[in-house]
């Protein structure tokens, strides 16, 4: 089943929304790091590959699935994809995705992926895969 892009935080009725589709997307390693490394910031899938040391296949995967959960954005850039966190509109979801995302400050192998994407964005040259490929860029948040 294939969905557009929108809030898929679809309200049972007007005061619950489905969370499913949210904690499914949370209940994962690699989506978890993948969200800590968008936090606050675009990033070319190449940078993932890299900082996760995964495959592109695998990173595409995880990635495809948190776009299904409504909490992933991603634009392209000639032949490269850039993906971004894409905050829930619902008050409830949007609480469960920040405290993921706040959790992962004490957690050393998310502090860990964070050190070596900012190696990777100030040196790309040292990673082969990396060359040529737009560094990631900060997201200009919204007042709420």
């Amino acid at each position: 089943m294939r969905q557009g892009v929108y809030n898929r935080f679809v309200a049972r009725s007007s005061s619950s929304p489905d969370l499913t589709p949210l904690f499914a997307a949370l209940a994962d390693r690699t989506r978890l790091r993948l969200l800590n490394l968008m936090d606050g910031r675009e990033v070319c899938v190449c940078y993932f590959v890299e900082v996760l040391r995964q495959s592109q296949p695998k990173i595409s995967r995880h990635l495809a699935y948190l776009r299904r959960a409504g909490i992933v954005a991603a634009r392209r850039e000639g032949k490269w994809m850039h993906y971004r966190i894409e905050r829930p509109s619902h008050s409830g979801p949007l609480a469960i995705l920040e405290a993921a995302l706040a959790s992962f400050s004490a957690d050393r192998e998310m502090q860990s992926d964070l050190q070596r994407l900012t190696k990777a964005c100030c040196r790309p040259r040292t990673f082969v895969t990396l060359e040529g490929a737009p560094r990631p860029t900060p997201i200009a948040t919204s007042p709420s």
